[in-house]
């Protein structure tokens, strides 16, 4: 193997598959260090109680919460990280959200670029991840420079009603913009896809489209079981010179001449903080966001769900105003399926005939509020641990969402509305630890998501993100990394 590379990318999920398929034509020698595995064709990919019950793909670590609890984290590490499981919501942030936003309980700070600069990454990232949509039925979606690859996936006829209904309380449901092929996903098996992981059969996710887009090009190469153990600067370029990495228990060093970290918010800020690099600001491992995110079933004994993969469209009706005081709580979106064995994986007590009962009759909806960004939220390593310090924010925001969605829920004729707020041991779309920013003093990259501290250090996941919005970051993350490719071929060509 090439131990001097023209690049590295730590890390194969949205992020670093994204940056790679961007890169590799360029013909620059490409190594992706991964420090998981291609999930196999064999694996019990649609087996609920496989994936939800013995973490049959949840890598063995542990973490501490802030009070220094131990928890088992529910990231992933594998080809295509996160990005494997995911409901392959493919949404774009709101032109507002790259302004500063007031909320309720403080302000969303504004991006260091505004919209328009990223809007044709967008576009370019929809087309790689073959994107189904439409631009028409969501009052906020922003402007495009082009149209979605692909129509939307269509509504299931027990959804198409709840849609209908929905809409007579006064609502406007949006065809959410989905990376799956349905008939090819149906074809492997007859369940919905969000939370399944995925064995390239039919969801679009980092290792399907990007990853397999850079392993095109000859000059790409990804090795896997690799775990980045450091990152160290010249004495007295400061420069990333050096990278260092396990593998079957062998220590391996590569010299690189860019080095790109896409190994998701958390994991990313660790290597950092052990490294001890990218942190004259301190801001490393700060500003950690998690969405406020509450799971919904709203139940009408009338109603007959009959639905395979339910989760075709949203409301953003209160995203940017509440229809009160003009502040904004947040997006609602379907669950994929909650079949009777996931609710009765979640609820162990609830009898069987019950969990059938309900998940016949019942609607499964997904709420998220934005997380503002705190210093105070952080990751951190504690005697070398990965220690989670999450302080929640604008939940008065969350709560008023949850108030707005079950009123409408009830005027649409579900009478029973039952909730739960996720806790911070659920990943919910984790951001914000190595923000970008235009000021070197509050933030760690600058808005080409280069390293402040070191100009051959270039960081192009979640972690980038100044803010957490209220919609999926996939998509954003995807056109940052495209974006930040670019950045990089313009140094290379230097």
């Amino acid at each position: 193997m090439n131990t001097a590379p023209d690049i590295v990318i730590i890390g194969s999920g949205m992020g670093g598959a994204s940056l790679a398929a961007g890169l590799a034509p360029t013909g620059a020698k490409i190594t992706i260090l991964e420090r998981g595995y291609r999930i196999p064709d064999d694996a019990p990919a649609r087996d609920p109680w496989r994936i939800y019950t013995n973490s049959a793909f949840r890598a063995p670590e542990t973490w501490l919460d802030g009070q220094g609890n131990p928890f088992e984290p529910g990231n992933y590490y594998n080809v295509g990280g996160n990005s494997k499981l995911y409901g392959a919501v493919l949404i774009r942030y709101r032109e507002e959200d790259f302004s500063a936003l007031e909320h309720y309980d403080g302000v969303s700070p504004a991006w260091p670029i505004a919209y328009d600069e990223l809007s044709p990454w967008y576009d370019a990232a929809e087309q790689l991840f073959q994107v189904r949509g439409d631009t028409a039925s969501d009052p906020t979606e922003p402007p495009h420079g082009r149209p979605y690859p692909f129509p939307p996936i269509p509504d299931e006829e027990a959804i198409r009603i709840a849609r209908r209904r929905l809409e007579q309380a006064g609502v406007r449901p949006f065809s959410l913009p989905l990376g799956v092929d349905i008939d090819r996903w149906l074809d492997a098996g007859y369940t919905g896809w969000d939370g399944y992981p995925d064995l390239r059969c039919g969801k679009m996710d980092a290792e399907t489209c990007a990853l397999e887009a850079a392993m095109a090009h000859d000059n790409v190469t990804l090795v896997t079981g690799a775990e980045v153990t450091a990152l160290r600067t010249g004495y007295k370029s400061g420069r990333i010179d050096e990278v260092h990495y396990s593998k079957d228990g062998e220590e391996i060093c590569l010299t690189p001449g860019v080095v790109a970290l896409c190994a998701g918010a958390v994991q990313s800020a660790a290597l950092l903080l052990r490294s001890g690099v990218a942190n004259l600001s301190d801001y490393v491992g700060r500003c950690f966001m998690n969405h406020n995110a509450t799971a919904m079933i709203a139940i009408d004994p009338r109603f007959r769900n009959t639905s395979v993969y339910q989760k075709t469209f949203g409301l953003n009706d209160w995203y940017l105003d509440d229809g009160e005081d003009g502040k904004p709580l947040g997006n609602v979106q379907l669950l994929g399926r909650v079949t009777p064995d996931i609710l009765k994986i979640q609820v162990p007590q609830l009898p069987k005939f019950a969990a059938r009962w309900i998940s016949g009759h019942a609607l499964d909806l997904y709420l998220i509020s934005e997380d503002l960004p705190d210093p105070e939220s952080r990751v951190v390593l504690k005697d070398g641990k990965i220690q989670l310090i999450w302080q929640r924010s604008n939940m008065t925001a969350h709560r008023k969402l949850v108030e707005k969605t079950r009123k409408t829920l009830r005027e649409a004729g579900f009478p029973l509305v039952l909730s739960r707020l996720f806790d911070g041991r659920v990943p919910s779309h984790q951001c914000g630890t190595v923000r970008m920013g235009d000021d070197p003093a509050n933030s760690v990259l600058n808005p080409d998501c280069r390293s402040w501290d070191h100009p051959n250090l270039f960081v192009a996941d979640a972690g980038a993100l100044p803010t957490s919005a209220a919609v999926n970051p996939a998509l954003t993350v995807a056109a940052l990394a495209l974006r930040a490719a670019e950045t990089i071929k313009k140094d290379l060509a230097a």
